[in-house]
């Protein structure tokens, strides 16, 4: 299984921390946010990472390589000439690095103790995602979860952390061009193409530069 890290966003609510340096590459606990999510894909048994780059993009490659220091092969799709083309986007000018199976994507900005899994199976679906508790800065969540189905509506309604595994066939329809995520969930899920899991250990989404101080002080 091959792995993406969505790294193109602007971050413009990390500015000013962002006008000079790429969200992914912002350190925690003394590491670049995109590290930790490298040694742990190489870890779990990861060998290809795919990596799109859009706002200041070239710094990425400039500080990772080619991956062989950390065990991976990376490949960048690059959004820098047509502008961050979003979620969806961005997956969609990327799959033909990501071949014809499923995939695993991650936020490039979450910092969690989730352990990707290379031989996840999708079992028929279209998607799997990792759902979380609601943090503070999104109290109403995103989606729900009954029976292993993720739910548009239901009583009780999670957060989608960033992470998920997709079969390509799920982005079919996606034109390449800016084109966000959720939209596209919500209709697989309609369809009930999509199952889930709740994920209760640690988890953050680096969204603003006080959040980042938060977990750095913690």
């Amino acid at each position: 299984m091959r792995a993406m890290i969505l790294a193109a966003g602007l971050g413009n609510r990390m500015r000013p921390l962002t006008d000079f340096l790429p969200k992914p590459l912002l350190e925690v606990k003394g590491k670049a946010l995109i590290v930790w999510h490298l040694e742990k894909l190489a870890r779990n048994g990861f060998k290809d990472v795919v990596i799109n780059i859009a706002h200041l993009g070239y710094k990425i490659p400039e500080y990772l390589g080619d991956g062989s220091k950390y065990g991976l092969n990376i490949s960048y799709s690059d959004e820098q000439e047509c502008g961050a083309l979003e979620s969806a986007g961005g997956i969609k000018k990327a799959l033909p690095l990501l071949g014809d199976e499923p995939f695993l994507v991650v936020n490039g900005d979450v910092y969690c103790d989730y352990e990707f899994d290379v031989s996840f199976e999708l079992k028929g679906k279209k998607a799997h995602l990792i759902l979380v508790s609601n943090p503070p800065h999104n109290t109403g969540g995103d989606f729900g979860l009954q029976d292993g189905l993720v739910l548009n509506h239901d009583d009780e309604i999670f957060t989608f952390s960033g992470i998920g595994y997709y079969h390509p066939s799920f982005f079919a329809g996606v034109a390449l061009q800016k084109s966000a995520l959720a939209p596209l969930l919500r209709e697989g899920i309609d369809k009930k193409e999509i199952s889930g899991e709740v994920f209760k250990n640690m988890w953050h989404d680096i969204g603003t530069p006080q959040r980042l101080k938060e977990i750095n002080n913690d």
